[in-house]
């Protein structure tokens, strides 16, 4: 069983070294403990902060983060910018042992007006990547809001869905009781678990810290339950993950193969 490590952790703003250090530093660590795979927040080299880090030099940090990936012989996932000819995205890249960049997706869903203001959203479904036994997609923050983002990875063949995300901290939003409010720290307790148990994947959510943000990144397993949560602090999470279990979810919640797509709209 491959073992997966995600880091949650707070990415600075204008300290590309010093964060991509950082990464160095956990990605020797979860090789050490033996994990395959390395998880980290998106935008975390650069910082979560759209509307400064919007012309950072994507191209440069990726190669950076392929170097650490091939120095610890570890598989990592970063977030960068991707510039293009028609403008820039938020991406995620999955690096191989060996530092070969084997995929890079673009964030479809932008979350708020700072990130649409400076960014394209993507327009491409997420590769099905197969990596260590599994077959492995990437998203990003919000997209995994969307029940037809995890949704069409798992018909598709995705084992395991790997999200760095940067989730802003809400409080309680409303001034109701708790029971009417709403806080984003249900897209950790609630939302992501969900969408493990209802298409029979494995979700790695990987956040920054509060107090800015929600922190509570997790490893949901695909019968919905948490293999690891982290709290509010800088934190490193392990799990094991494994085809077989997949394959025991989806014979037990038959969510994929029951739904009948004719009815809906």
């Amino acid at each position: 069983m491959p073992g997966l490590a995600l880091l949650q952790a707070l990415g600075a703003t204008d300290a590309v070294e010093d964060n991509l250090q950082r990464i160095d530093t956990y990605a020797a660590r979860a090789a050490g403990r033996g994990a395959g795979i390395l998880v980290t927040p998106e935008l975390f080299a650069t910082g979560y902060a759209p509307a400064v880090v919007f012309d950072s030099d994507g191209e440069g940090i990726r190669g950076e983060l392929a170097g650490i990936a091939r120095r610890h012989g570890i598989a990592l996932v970063g977030s960068t910018v991707d510039a293009t000819a028609d403008g820039r995205h938020i991406s995620a890249s999955l690096f191989d042992r060996q530092g070969a960049e084997l995929t890079r997706y673009r964030k479809a869903h932008l979350f708020g007006a700072e990130e649409q203001s400076v960014f394209l959203p993507g327009h491409d479904l997420p590769d099905l990547v197969p990596l260590l036994g599994l077959t492995v997609a990437l998203g990003i923050c919000y997209d995994i809001e969307f029940p037809e983002f995890a949704r069409s990875a798992a018909q598709r063949g995705a084992d395991v869905l790997l999200i760095p995300t940067a989730v802003p901290a809400t409080g309680d939003v409303g001034g109701r009781a708790p029971e009417h409010t709403y806080n984003a720290d249900r897209i950790s307790t609630l939302l992501v678990p969900a969408r493990a148990l209802e298409n029979g994947v494995y979700i790695a959510y990987a956040n920054h810290t509060a107090p800015d943000f929600t922190g509570l990144s997790c490893i949901a397993s695909p019968y919905g339950t948490f293999l690891g949560m982290a709290g509010y602090g800088e934190e490193l999470l392990f799990a094991d993950i494994d085809h077989a279990e997949v394959q025991r979810a989806r014979e037990l919640n038959t969510y994929l193969t029951c739904r009948r797509p004719e009815l809906f709209i």
